[in-house]
């Protein structure tokens, strides 16, 4: 996966790969914080579970990560070559350790020793520790697999490419650091401890991999349970759930895939360190189904784990839960084949499922494929693969009945053609329609999702539809939602409808949204957020959105209260900085309260961390021209800008942002070649042509300023304000005739546009 072609680099994808650990503190230190949490020693579980410690031992969960060593190393480190053109590589034996010569962060060839692994299969990777508490992961990993399936070698994660040292995707830069990309779920009950000001990690955990604490919670009060003597200074432990912090057996199936969610899900992290027994929203938001990581209809993209999929299927509406598939101790599914789904979806299903319709469907009257083949597996109609990291094929978990209709009309995959790629989309629906000629295709929260990917007039009005589908899936109505964020105060009255929605992840995006515009008439509402019986995504996302408000706008009885919250919130958003993105967002929270110096100080810390990262680039060359420093902006735009690494879209705005600061600050003839730039890069960019054509009239330039308009008209014919700056530019040259015949064809174009009605009267009097 080439994660440089992400815009703006925003979605980083937290690859199961990246994840890298550093033991920064003394063992009594780590033993010391995790004791004084309730956590006791790994192996004080064995001691009654031993049969459940030797499935768990080969589970995924016991290879999250390992001590480098004869028994954990699975790739050839017998002097064994790697060159793909790009990246070269040598990895050896020295010492009874293993050892790798590659391109270090000074851009020389030097020697690292191997320091842990990580994963097992289809792939592994290796972690080589660095200065400031810094683990790296190597982007060439071992790909495990046997020979016969290609397997047994060592592969690189970006076929192709190279990352000169100071670019965040080198294996030095920060997206391949443990510490900051997903260290929390490779370890059980670890904390980054990561210092802003040193930019520095002091890591801690309480065992190295997820062992039994990492999904039951603590363990202290189990085993006072089990010995019989509760101290003195904890709470008796009930006799019902033996002083488990984590029940499984006593939970519901939502609370069951909420403990396996933090791990399983593309998230943004609230805190530094996560318990099992905490509520998910508590600590963590989860990523919506935007571009990028899912299409349209919400089937995986990009590499986002299973929760945000699992959430969208009628299983878990139906109360399915992770453990009703697979093994907690061996992580593998319960059955192999179509045995593990026929388990349920048979001729007589469960009680417990009441929806389902009893019928034979491992048969050809159901799937509609020669028994035993490829296409009579239930997984590759309902789960289909996507491989991700190069080697590894993951199953889409929505389990949706597949939809080439919707590949149609959204442009989402389907099923059918994954596989028989020879054929259309509209041969796909048609043999669907056959087969099953008495169902019904229904209403799908795709198309509104898509029209507003595709910018169509009536998205807002889909969009509001969706937030208020009740029965829509919680995940779709939250994008919906943030969706709406970009569209200003004509979305307000349908975000009020968020903030007051009967789901926790709805209001959360949609107080996110206020974050970009201000309270207004929803002040009291997302004050109301703010209380206890919200879970702190909720509360962290109105928090954002009234950042700025000041105390006294707050009820009396709720300042303190306020306060506390806001400075708990500042604290967290410091102690989670350790990627770009995270900077960005502490940078945009200080920025909207008025903390103006520090949010500087923090866009351009996000910078260093990543010189690529546009979205504080272009945040920074903002406030600098707000606050009146036109040498910061200028600055900071024209670095941007002339970057190479910098995706042309993002360029390309750059330089439109540029040549607009170049023309306050009365530089319009360097100006122009900024201009020009945007708009070779992103001809699409209307904006950056009206400005260009503008400013040209405004130096009286009138035929370079009639061409850039009449070449943006082109693409854009209808375009309002090119439009309107084409007859703006005839007028100033008193070609009244010409203007009118421009501002006529913009009336038949916005025959309800009051302005455009009385340029045409002023123009025919004019003449008249």
């Amino acid at each position: 996966m080439t994660i440089r072609m992400d815009v703006f680099r925003i979605v980083i994808s937290v690859m199961l790969s990246l994840c890298i650990l550093m033991l920064g503190r003394a063992a009594s230190a780590e033993v010391t914080q995790a004791e004084n949490s309730g956590y006791v020693p790994a192996a004080t579980c064995n001691q009654c579970h031993q049969q459940q410690a030797d499935l768990w031992s080969h589970s995924d969960h016991a290879w999250a990560m390992k001590p480098a060593d004869e028994a954990s190393v699975l790739g050839n480190f017998d002097d064994a070559r790697f060159d793909d053109g790009a990246v070269q590589a040598r990895f050896f034996k020295r010492d009874n350790g293993y050892w790798v010569s590659i391109e270090g962060e000074s851009g020389e060839m030097e020697e690292f020793s191997i320091a842990y692994t990580f994963g097992y299969f289809p792939l592994q990777q290796y972690l080589v520790r660095l200065s400031r508490g810094r683990l790296q992961s190597l982007t060439i990993a071992w790909d495990s697999r046997p020979s016969e399936e290609g397997g047994q070698r060592w592969f690189s994660l970006y076929p192709g490419e190279k990352f000169a040292p100071d670019d965040a995707l080198h294996w030095t830069g920060r997206y391949q650091n443990w510490n900051a990309m997903c260290a929390d779920c490779h370890s059980t009950f670890l904390s980054m401890n990561y210092d802003e000001a040193s930019d520095s990690f002091a890591t801690t955990w309480q065992e190295q991999s997820v062992g039994c604490q990492g999904c039951h919670g603590p363990g202290r009060k189990h085993v006072e349970w089990a010995q019989g003597e509760p101290s003195a200074s904890a709470d008796k432990p009930e006799a019902g759930n033996k002083g488990l912090t984590v029940d499984f057996k006593g939970m519901d199936s939502n609370k069951v895939v909420e403990t396996c969610a933090y791990c399983h899900s593309r998230r943004q992290s609230l805190k530094d360190g996560q318990h099992a027994h905490e509520a998910y929203l508590d600590k963590a938001l989860p990523s919506t189904l935007g571009a990028g990581l899912y299409h349209a209809d919400g089937q995986i993209e990009g590499e986002v784990y299973v929760y945000g999929s699992f959430i969208q299927s009628a299983m878990y509406k139906a109360g399915v839960a992770c453990l009703d598939c697979h093994d907690p101790h061996t992580t593998k599914v319960l059955a192999q084949g179509n045995t593990l789904c026929t388990r349920c979806h048979n001729e007589a299903p469960p009680p417990r499922f009441p929806q389902i319709l009893a019928m034979n469907y491992d048969s050809p009257e159901h799937h509609q494929h020669p028994q035993g083949s490829t296409g009579a597996q239930c997984v590759n109609c309902h789960m289909p693969e996507t491989t991700y990291m190069v080697v590894d094929p993951r199953r889409d978990h929505s389990l949706r009945i597949p939809r080439p209709d919707l590949t149609l009309t959204t442009g989402s995959p389907n099923a059918c053609n994954a596989c028989h790629d020879d054929r259309s989309a509209e041969w796909a629906s048609s043999a669907i329609e056959h087969w099953y000629p008495s169902s019904e295709r229904s209403p799908h929260f795709a198309s509104a999702l898509n029209a507003f990917r595709s910018g169509e007039d009536d998205a807002v009005v889909r969009l509001a539809r969706l937030i208020r589908d009740s029965t829509a899936p919680a995940i779709a109505r939250a994008t919906a939602v943030e969706h709406l964020g970009s569209f200003g105060y004509q979305a307000f009255p349908v975000l009020r409808a968020g903030l007051l929605a009967d789901e926790p992840l709805v209001q959360a995006y949609a107080a996110g949204a206020f974050a970009q515009q201000a309270a207004g008439d929803n002040l009291s509402l997302l004050i109301d957020l703010l209380s206890s019986d919200h879970p702190r995504a909720v509360r962290d996302q109105a928090l954002k959105a009234l950042a700025g408000v000041s105390l006294d706008r707050f009820p009396e009885p709720m300042r303190g209260r306020v306060a506390q919250l806001r400075a708990d919130y500042e604290k967290r958003l410091g102690e989670l900085a350790t990627l770009p993105g995270s900077r960005f967002n502490f940078a945009a929270y200080l920025h909207r309260d008025g903390q103006h110096d520090k949010a500087i100080a923090q866009y351009q810390a996000a910078l260093e961390l990543d010189p690529v990262f546009s979205p504080a680039r272009i945040n920074l060359a903002k406030l600098a021209s707000e606050r009146g420093n036109a040498e910061l902006a200028l600055a900071t735009l024209t670095t941007g800008a002339d970057m190479e690494r910098v995706p042309d879209s993002d360029r390309a705005y750059l330089a439109y942002l540029l040549a607009l600061v170049l023309v306050e600050s009365g530089q319009s003839e360097q100006a122009l070649s900024r201009f020009e730039q945007a708009t070779r890069l992103d001809p699409a960019n209307t904006r950056a042509a009206y400005n260009h054509g503008l400013v040209l009239a405004h130096m009286k330039q009138w035929p370079r300023a009639t061409e850039v308009l009449d070449q943006a008209l082109s693409r854009a014919p209808n375009d309002y304000d090119l439009l309107n700056a084409k007859v703006y530019v005839l007028h100033q040259q008193g070609l009244l005739d010409q203007a009118l015949q421009q501002a006529r064809i913009m009336q038949q174009l916005y025959p309800e546009d009051a302005r455009v009605s009385r340029l045409v009267d002023e123009l025919e009097r004019r003449l008249n």
